[in-house]
């Protein structure tokens, strides 16, 4: 995890200039993240027995970090390089430039014979670092081939404040006009004003949240946002309302499903904009939650006293679970670090089962400071945005393709549009979207709003793995489950079962074969709710008996999956090394990275002990840009990146019901499922159309749908009252072009 603190430099009158040391980057990767490294070829996130470093895989792969030093003396700079798999004139590389990269000093470089994964320690690299404004730091794998492996962990660069050099720490500057804003800051605001944010009481009340949004007439934001955001009294301050509760978590009395967790997080703004440096599910102490937080967005009101105005989307996601309440958060700040209250809302879920608003006005700090390698940081997320998918509204498609309805895509059949959270149409290489509903007006942040997977990561992580791994090493999908899962080695059952069977629900294991009544017994809390691999591991392999010859029977069980991921993970590490993480290296590293995932898509829920095993059947979450990418990539590119095959085309033929030869197990009439997809045959509904027509789709828990048409569109919602409809949207879509097999 990123630690990055900058020492306050205090002058005494009379004095001689005095130093106090400063840890200036310090890095061990044990969040998971390698935002700030600027990288060439596959380098990763890399796990191993609950810890990570940065990986680098095959010749070429190289991650530099830069960061400035000006300021102080007397730096130095420790880090550790370990190697795995090297031949002969193979090398690990680390090290440092003081120049901006004209010029570099090794610090430790690994042969052959060095490269049984164990670290190497460079305690003071000898390079002069003070006073230094592109201090690079490079990890850089020299070998030969694709399965050369280099990894790097446990920076940490200290230095000393030279108070006489005039180095001092600050918020950043307000000259950035990145997505500027031309209004001009005079804004009528009746809600969540100057006054209510600066000397308003917990918990206020709910608004509707289009108080939380950029006005129409705000003007670019005169101070710039840089450090960290701590929140006061989360436990114990705001309100709530309870909307449904199946399971009654919450009763009448306080509870901590009622709060927040503790908040102190980085964010950096740039322009217009503000964004977090921690992404995806974040862990915390709070028994029941954690935060997602997206990009958010600054701004100028006249009104405001010179104070700059942000605003935050954040979720709240159950711990170990895949719910997900959005909502925003809003203060005034300014360069100096004076700061408002921060008022909050949460006011729309993707979750069937529990439903709540929550609201607060809640004390804050904001502590301004330099963030190592911000400009990349910047860079970076300038990229994100960049490479976002063209969007429109939905009602555009009355526009751009006459005498369509977009009504049938926003809430298609008997769908009640209350409870979706938002829903898209893909076609032509444009992204359109309908509004992101909440109980209190639409959320002004449609972007950043974060929807999870639920068991369409049956499809997304589990198929799609599959795929990516078969075409890296053909007849990986036949291979049998007890070979590589060794808790199901006890009882015989897994023996003749293949990961292909896992992944078609046919494993022949199972309690009762009628529809849905395994996948909905009270037995299977042991695997969702469960903290360990372990005991997830061996509820999936313990639980049913034999009763049908693989591949024959349909019968659904998440545990299922969960056996497929572990499956997959074991046989990957068998290739690449125990080190290799079936999502961190073949999902997002070889898929997700080059389709420019977002930072919160890249994310899955993993279990909470050091194996850190990937759920597979659920677990996933996204942003709407991220839906329509992965969808497009499976459904419209199939499965291509830059003219370049990255499935296993017969196994996502066979999935997309393309290969006659495989079409899957058989759920219901006129259903099928194969490799994680699904596919309902349409037969009757679409004019011109003859014979059958199989469809395939994703679908999760509670509500979602994503539907890969044949005419090269995708259409998707999310929702949370248990409906499922979408043919409606797809004779929409057959409107606008064919989709005849």
């Amino acid at each position: 995890m990123i630690r990055h603190l900058i020492a306050a430099v205090f002058l005494v009158a009379c004095a001689a200039p005095t130093i106090q040391a400063a840890p200036l980057f310090d890095e061990d990767f044990q969040d998971g993240n390698i935002f700030g490294w600027s990288t060439t070829g596959t380098v990763y996130a890399n796990a191993y027995y609950g810890n990570y470093s940065i990986g680098l895989r095959g010749s070429g792969a190289s991650s530099t970090y830069t960061l400035s030093t000006v300021g102080y003396v007397n730096v130095n700079i420790s880090l550790d390089i370990s190697a795995y798999s090297l031949e002969y004139g193979e090398t690990c590389v680390a090290e440092v430039s003081n120049n901006g990269g004209s010029a570099w000093v090794n610090a430790i470089t690994l042969f052959n014979g060095q490269d049984n994964s164990a670290l190497y320690t460079a305690n003071s690299v000898a390079i002069d670092a003070d006073n230094k404004s592109q201090l690079m730091i490079r990890y850089r794998n020299a070998g030969n081939d694709y399965y050369d492996y280099c990894y790097g962990d446990n920076i940490l660069v200290t230095g000393d404040v030279d108070t006489g050099s005039g180095g001092s720490s600050s918020g950043g500057s307000n000259d950035d006009y990145y997505d500027e804003l031309s209004g001009s800051g005079n804004v009528s605001r009746r809600l969540l004003t100057y006054n209510v944010l600066m000397n308003g009481s917990d918990p206020g009340s709910r608004v509707n949240l289009s108080a939380y949004g950029v006005p129409q007439n705000a003007a670019h934001p005169q101070n710039a946002f840089s450090g960290t955001l701590t929140l006061s009294g989360e436990a114990t301050g705001g309100s709530f309302a309870e909307v449904k509760d199946t399971y009654n978590y919450t009763g009448g009395g306080d509870n901590t499903r009622k709060h927040l967790p503790e908040f102190a997080f980085q964010f950096i703004q740039t322009g217009s904009h503000i964004f977090p440096l921690e992404r995806g599910s974040i862990p915390s102490a709070h028994p029941n939650w954690e935060y997602v937080l997206t990009p958010g967005r600054a701004w100028q009101e006249n009104n405001d006293n010179g104070y700059s105005r942000a605003a935050i989307p954040f979720a709240l996601q159950q711990r170990n679970a895949n719910c997900m309440h959005n909502g925003v958060m809003t203060f005034l700040f300014k360069d100096d670090g004076s700061i408002s209250k921060v008022a909050y809302q949460i006011s729309n879920e993707t979750c069937l089962y529990f439903k709540a608003d929550w609201w607060g006005l809640l004390s804050a700090t904001y502590t301004p400071e330099t963030i190592a390698n911000q400009s990349q940081w910047i860079q970076d997320y300038h990229a994100e945005i960049a490479g976002r998918m063209p969007t429109k509204p939905l009602s555009a498609l009355s526009t751009d393709y006459p005498g369509t309805s977009p009504s049938a895509f926003e809430a298609p059949g008997s769908t009640d549009a209350s409870h979706v959270s938002t829903a898209g149409f893909i076609y032509g290489g444009v992204h359109y979207r309908g509004n992101c509903v909440t109980r209190y007006g639409n959320y002004p942040y449609c972007d950043s709003m974060v929807v999870p997977s639920y068991s369409s990561a049956k499809s997304f992580f589990g198929g799609v793995a599959m795929m990516r791994l078969e075409k890296l090493y053909p007849g990986v999908r036949n291979t049998a489950v007890a070979s590589h899962v060794p808790a199901c080695n006890n009882n015989g059952n897994w023996s003749d079962v293949t990961l292909n069977n896992l992944l078609d629900m046919a494993t022949g294991n199972y309690g009762d074969a009628t529809y849905m009544v395994d996948e909905g017994a009270s037995h299977t809390d042991n695997l969702f709710l469960s903290d360990s691999h372990n005991s997830k591991i061996n509820y999936s392999c313990s639980q049913y008996s034999r009763k049908a010859t693989p591949g024959n029977q349909w019968v659904y069980h998440t545990s299922d999956t969960y056996i497929a991921g572990t499956h997959m993970n074991d046989y990957l590490q068998d290739q690449q090394g125990s080190s290799a993480d079936i999502f961190a290296d073949i999902i997002v590293a070889d898929l997700w990275d080059p389709i420019g995932i977002s930072p919160t898509g890249k994310y899955t829920r993993r279990t909470y002990d050091s194996v850190e095993q990937p759920f597979a059947g659920w677990g996933l979450m996204w942003l709407p840009d991220d839906v329509a990418k992965i969808a497009s990539f499976v459904g419209i590119d199939d499965g291509e990146i830059n003219g370049q095959q990255m499935l296993d085309s017969n196994q996502l033929n066979a999935a997309m019901q393309r290969n006659s030869a495989d079409t899957g197990t058989v759920p219901l009439a006129d259903y099928r499922y194969n490799n994680g997809f699904w596919a309902h045959n349409v037969a009757g509904n679409l004019s011109g159309c003859s014979g059958a027509q199989w469809i395939p789709f994703l679908s999760g828990y509670g509500g979602i749908t994503v539907v890969l048409l044949p005419n090269d569109s995708v259409y998707y919602y999310f929702s949370d009252n248990e409906t499922y409809y979408w043919l409606e949207a797809v004779q929409e879509a057959h409107q606008i072009q064919s989709v005849c097999q």
